[in-house]
């Protein structure tokens, strides 16, 4: 069993916790995530069955979206509506004060990663450490805001329509705002919609899952996050060399994509995905070389 799990996450479970279920219910071992999501949050995450596993690289670099609530006016140790409230002031800011200070946030931001999240720091997740009462100073991290469409406004409270780059915390992102405007404020909705290729429209849940007799049936290939790639065909008289890993000259092989330069590409035996490759090119040779097979 080869394949991507496109998966919707309730709230209360963690990442992990999901991994195992599906390690549960299809007695395979070889399970990862794409990502972690948020314990409290609901929506996207894509596991990975098998070869799949070595692409999750691809799907963590990808980029995602989020619908979010942000509450204005408040406070919490953990810039959500699950921690301890920290700080209450009132709204004071006009409609269109919040529309525009909410949309300067849109391009990259340096953003301090919060306390209470996975991020290591001496040695330990920060959320350990944020548990035992220590607070330690973090490196912001550069994420950038795609584009933040503001679908509802009503009092102190937002609904927003987020598309960001990895290791963006929108928790963070909702604090920032409400610093920004001098209300402070917190997150307190988060379902993530797409991470990549993958929508909330073609999820299944885990109940969904154990009832299925035949899961190779919802599963995506392998192949389905890498479709930005330039695809590469081997030639058949050059199959074996490609089985074995071997360097391909280029006229063993056939494609009608545009390659420039140095780049990766999808590699296929017909139409049978094999593998990653790297464009290479000397003065007298162009060739493949494989970084990854999946046979």
């Amino acid at each position: 069993m080869n394949g991507i799990l496109n998966l919707l996450k309730p709230p209360g479970m963690t990442s992990h916790d999901m991994v195992s279920q599906v390690r549960r219910i299809t007695k395979i071992k070889k399970v990862g995530h794409t990502g972690t999501l948020d314990p409290n949050a609901a929506g996207v995450l894509p596991i990975c069955i098998g070869q799949a596993t070595k692409i999750s690289q691809f799907l963590l670099d990808s980029k995602k979206k989020y619908r979010a609530e942000l509450t204005l006016g408040i406070k919490t140790d953990t810039q959500d509506g699950y921690g301890k409230i920290m700080e209450e002031k009132e709204v004071n800011s006009t409609s269109n004060d919040i529309i525009d200070t909410v949309k300067s946030f849109i391009g990259e931001y340096h953003q301090i990663p919060p306390m209470y999240s996975a991020v290591r720091q001496q040695g330990k997740k920060l959320y350990e450490l944020a548990r035992a009462g220590i607070e330690v100073e973090r490196k912001p991290r550069l994420v950038k805001i795609e584009d933040i469409d503001i679908l509802h406004m009503d009092g102190k409270k937002l609904i927003l329509d987020v598309i960001c780059s990895k290791g963006t915390y929108i928790r963070t992102l909702c604090h920032d705002i409400g610093d920004a405007l001098g209300c402070g404020g917190m997150m307190s909705f988060l379902l993530r919609t797409a991470t990549g290729p993958f929508h909330l429209s073609s999820t299944i849940s885990l109940e969904e899952l154990a009832d299925i007799d035949n899961i190779n049936e919802v599963l995506f290939p392998v192949d389905f996050p890498l479709s930005n790639m330039p695809k590469v065909t081997i030639k058949d008289e050059m199959e074996k060399a490609a089985l074995n890993g071997n360097k391909i000259d280029w006229h063993g092989i056939s494609t009608t994509d545009n390659i420039i330069g140095k780049e990766m590409v999808r590699v296929y035996l017909k139409d049978s995905f094999i593998g990653l490759a790297t464009v290479e090119e000397t003065s007298d040779v162009k060739y493949i070389r494989f970084n990854r097979l999946f046979v």
